[in-house]
């Protein structure tokens, strides 16, 4: 497994939150992107390693695809309620 603290991109403010959120619900990847597919937001797990990395910005869909599968709101994902 990579060491995530290498470096961190520049794409987006929620990938951060997005992978800590998973880890802390057990859920892999894979699980995460079953789940976005489901609703109708296929996504393959390197596209999210690269959004939780911080390399790839994400769409407004997507976010909202991730946030009801974690359970959490768009806000809350955004860092607004911190």
């Amino acid at each position: 497994m990579r060491n995530r603290e290498q470096y961190r991109g520049t794409k987006n403010i929620c990938g951060i939150r997005i992978e800590r959120l998973r880890k802390e619900l057990g859920l892999k990847q894979k699980d995460l992107c079953e789940s976005m597919a489901l609703q109708g937001v296929p996504m393959a797990p390197s596209v999210l390693s690269k959004i939780e990395g911080q390399h790839r910005a994400i769409n407004d869909y997507e976010l909202l695809a991730i946030a009801n599968t974690l359970d959490i709101s768009i806000d809350d994902l955004l860092g607004r309620n911190e």
